[in-house]
Parts: structure tokens; C-alpha cells; sequence
């Protein structure tokens, strides 16, 4: 499922090869907003994701899986982005080491990447 938004989303390999790592940074596009646009797009992304999970019906689903994982992420990051306090030119890391969370994202982003245009 193609998701579309503020976030450019990739997995890296961790030095000591157990799970995954998501680089997550902002697009440059979002980057160039006003700060009270920001908020309003990031929330707007929030809900897509939302919408996104919701229309999927299997529990089992990765890309279900997958999409929450980016959502949890995205909601801890929304008071930050709101307020301005987020430098969006870096990139952040976050560690997932449960093997089933990885391939989760894994799928999922691989699966975003193949249709994207």
C-alpha cells in the first residue's frame, strides 16, 4: 500500500545484525512549510494512516503491521512537529528488534517503493 506524506521512510542493517533500523527524515517539500502548515499536514498524514490501517481487515496483514508501527512513530512525533522543536533537516534512528515487527516494515516499505512511480 503506497502511503504518501511528510515522512521519507528507509530500514538500515544494525552493527550487531539483530532487527532492523529506521532512518526517518522529513520531505524537503514538507521541510519548507510554515510552521502551522506543518502541523496541519503531519495531522492530515496521521489520519491517511489511519484510513490506511482501517481499510485493511486482516489482523495477520504486514503492511497492517507495518502501518502501525509508522503510526505510533508519527503520533510521538506530532506535539515536536507542531511546535517547531524538531530540526527536520536530520534524519532520526529508531531500533526495532523484534523480528517480526522488522519484516513487517520491511514489507512494507519494499512494497511502497515498488509502486512508487
Amino acid at each position: 500500500m503506497l502511503i504518501e506524506g511528510p515522512l521519507k521512510i528507509s530500514i538500515a542493517e544494525p552493527a550487531d545484525g539483530q532487527g532492523k533500523i529506521l532512518v526517518i527524515g522529513f520531505q524537503p517539500d514538507f521541510q519548507s512549510l510554515g510552521l502551522p502548515e506543518r502541523g496541519q499536514q503531519f495531522r492530515e498524514y496521521l489520519v491517511t494512516l489511519e484510513q490506511g490501517i482501517g481499510s485493511i481487515s486482516s489482523e495477520n496483514d504486514r503492511n497492517r503491521a507495518g502501518m502501525l508501527i509508522v503510526q505510533q512513530v508519527a503520533e510521538q512525533l506530532l506535539p515536536h512537529v507542531e511546535s517547531g522543536e524538531l530540526a527536520l533537516e536530520d534524519n532520526m534512528t529508531v531500533q526495532i528488534r523484534q523480528t517480526e515487527q522488522a519484516v513487517a516494515l520491511t514489507d512494507l516499505l519494499s512494497s511502497t517503493a515498488s509502486k512508487t512511480p
